[in-house]
């Protein structure tokens, strides 16, 4: 866009990037991409105290019982639609995970999405992430749909605020509408409704790493029966390997807080730094055979912040690092186990290259399925949970400002 930008790359880079004495994120988001992937001034653009409490807010969603409750109505949602697709000649997974993703988030976050509006809602935060890389259509298109978004959810929160619509507390309408920010101030409704469509708007997201997967299991099919072995969690390997292998965000951007000097290199205050994910993610420092797909790597994975970060690095809660992790991983292996046992489906010839000069990316074709029957198995039951206090574990924290009703 113009600017000198500092470009990093690998691990030790990574845990530079992620020091928050070092860089800010206030003025490095290109409008552009507010407009459309995360709003304006959004939580990806705040930095010390009101991000960490905007943070915590976001944080308190990701427990066990919260986690645990999505992938219950996920796994409604898939049943669902198996029977569906049994009646139609062509299924486009992508287009139908959104859909899926999308119904079970606004449920879980207790967003009323009326059965007229389904598509078109799954449509638009698709839209918001897929505009924020676009240049012209693609572009005004994510900024319809976030301001469609935004205007929807403003009726929430004034709904919500007035006693208009009961929502349960500790659910994502009901944090957001009454969080509190270090001011003691409730958020604006303006605010209120960015940050709830962006509790929303990554669960929809999770579809490309669901269509990746569904790609994997495609082109690499003797991993099936390793899916299916009981004695070991495999599904966990392999979501991380689609993770790792596939492309999703290709960097991140910082402003240096103030000069420094790294390695000889000098960062000027106002700089602004690109960490770049995808490489770093298959760095050949830290990944043996990068350009391999191979789950069994993450056996001997030391779950480092810095070396594996297809959704940010550094601390979930003081740091910029994606605070729906957790619900990525365990929809994706829903999702997979859904797709190895839960149906059986034909893939007939399509386009299934993915093109890395777009962002985001996706396979061509959405993966298309043909043929599908359902088998009554597969993950629809609910996935264990990580325990409290676990590494994985997201236990509901709380900002000393989070209204608790």
């Amino acid at each position: 866009m113009g600017l000198k930008a500092i470009c990093l790359h690998g691990a030790e880079a990574a845990e530079l990037f992620y020091n928050p004495r070092l860089f800010v994120r206030k003025g490095a988001v290109p409008r552009r991409v507010q407009t459309t992937l995360m709003g304006i001034d959004a939580i990806q653009t705040r930095d010390n105290g009101e991000h960490r409490c905007r943070k915590e807010m976001f944080m308190s969603l990701m427990g066990p019982e919260s986690r645990e409750r999505l992938m219950s109505l996920l796994a409604e949602q898939w049943q669902r639609y198996a029977h569906r697709w049994e009646q139609q000649d062509r299924v486009v997974l992508f287009r139908e995970a959104q859909e899926i993703l999308c119904r079970a988030a606004c449920a879980w976050a207790e967003v009323p999405l009326p059965e007229p509006e389904v598509s078109k809602r799954a449509r638009d935060f698709g839209a918001m992430v897929d505009g924020f890389g676009g240049v012209g259509p693609r572009h005004w298109r994510g900024k319809q749909a976030r301001r469609r978004g935004e205007k929807w959810m403003r009726g929430i929160i004034r709904a919500i605020r007035k006693g208009a619509l009961p929502v349960q507390e500790g659910t994502a309408a009901h944090t957001v509408a009454w969080h509190r920010e270090p001011n003691g101030e409730l958020l604006d409704v303006q605010m209120a409704a960015i940050e709830l469509v962006n509790a929303i708007r990554p669960i929809v997201a999770i579809a490309t790493y669901i269509t990746f997967a569904a790609l994997a299991l495609h082109e690499y099919p003797p991993y099936r029966q390793l899916l299916r072995n009981p004695a070991e969690d495999y599904p966990e390997l392999f979501v991380q390997e689609v993770r790792r292998y596939f492309p999703f965000t290709p960097f991140v951007g910082a402003l240096v807080r103030e000069d420094f000097s790294w390695h000889g290199f000098e960062f000027a205050k106002g700089t602004l730094v690109l960490l770049d994910v995808y490489g770093t993610n298959r760095d050949e420092r830290w990944w043996q055979d990068p350009e391999v797909f191979w789950p069994e790597r993450f056996r001997q994975w030391q779950r480092s912040p810095y070396d594996f970060i297809p959704q940010g690095g550094g601390e979930f809660l003081t740091g910029h690092r994606c605070a729906g992790e957790w619900i990525t991983i365990e929809a994706l292996k829903q999702a997979v186990a859904f797709l190895n046992d839960g149906i059986r489906y034909d893939v007939p010839a399509q386009d299934l290259t993915y093109d890395l000069t777009r962002m985001p990316t996706l396979p061509a074709s959405g993966f298309v399925m043909t043929n599908v029957r359902a088998t009554g198995k597969g993950a629809l039951a609910v996935l264990p949970m990580p325990a409290a206090g676990s590494r994985q574990s997201a236990a509901a924290m709380s900002c000393p400002f989070h209204h608790k009703g």
